[in-house]
């Protein structure tokens, strides 16, 4: 299907406390904003593994708060990561990156296991109901294999998983079917095998990382119709002056990559005040 979608879309990663807790109010806020500058309909993208399920809560809470209608916003939900009770003191799924949560999550990619997720995902926003889905982090689900047997059984499951999302789209009950990963090759892999709607890339096309490769796999999907969603353009943050770099604590000996940071930091101002100077501007 073709994406008719706007050019920028919302995150949710911050509605699940990522790197820092939100309050409730702060969470609309957020939300509200997002409506505020995006054409009708707003997207947000939202995933289980956010918070273990809080960004999907406070994204629904927030539009109901804010009293948006479900036609005014159009909700793409990664799935593959369920929400289970919290046993320790931190989430075992990701320790140290989501703060004050108070659930665990597990990665479950299969046929039963996407559907768990869908309809949990659809709890979880309270009214709301996302019609784009994907699988979330199959990249994540096929590293963790320890043989090539398993990885091959790991590839079948995700192609159960694939079957469950096309079926929902066959009932109407989504309109896309997409995957979100960091690594673009396995999104390679996956296209390779299977007709997606649409394909989510993160932290992978960036001002800092951009392989040839993977601008000739765009020009590819392009090509065929495939949509693209370039996700994480500044590295999980790091580019804008945050801690993290693709998700990941980064401290002072990471030199190269610091000093890469600190030249676009120095220099991003006057690339932007270019692009809108009329000599620059492409309008």
């Amino acid at each position: 299907m073709a994406m008719n979608i706007p050019k920028v879309i919302f995150g949710t990663s911050a509605l699940g406390n990522l790197y820092t807790s939100l309050t409730p109010a702060e969470k609309t806020e957020i939300v509200k904003a997002c409506i505020a500058a995006s054409p009708v309909p707003a997207v947000f993208d939202t995933a289980g593994k956010y918070g273990a399920g809080l960004a999907l809560e406070a994204l629904g809470n927030s539009l109901r708060e804010l009293g948006v209608p479900q036609q005014a916003v159009m909700i793409s939900n990664k799935l593959g990561w369920y929400r289970i009770p919290l046993t320790g003191d931190e989430p075992a799924f990701e320790p140290g990156v989501w703060k004050d949560i108070q659930f665990d999550a597990e990665q479950r990619i299969s046929y039963e296991g996407i559907l768990q997720c869908y309809e949990q995902g659809n709890e979880l926003l309270g009214g709301y109901h996302a019609s784009l889905v994907s699988v979330h982090d199959p990249d994540e689900y096929l590293a963790a294999a320890v043989s090539g047997d398993e990885r091959a059984k790991r590839l079948a499951d995700i192609k159960d998983a694939y079957r469950a999302l096309f079926e929902l789209k066959s009932h109407g009950r989504i309109q896309a079917v997409g995957v979100g990963a960091k690594d673009w090759r396995v999104i390679r892999e996956i296209t390779d095998m299977l007709a997606l709607d649409w394909v989510m890339i993160a932290n992978s096309m960036t001002l800092h990382t951009h392989p040839d490769e993977l601008l000739d796999y765009m020009a590819h999907l392009q090509s065929k119709g495939t949509g693209i969603i370039n996700s994480a353009v500044f590295n999980g943050g790091f580019l804008t002056g945050g801690d993290y770099y693709n998700y990941r604590l980064v401290d002072k000996e990471h030199v190269a990559l610091m000093h890469w940071r600190d030249q676009f930091l120095q220099f991003a101002p006057i690339l932007m005040y270019n692009r809108h100077t009329p000599a620059y501007s492409s309008d």
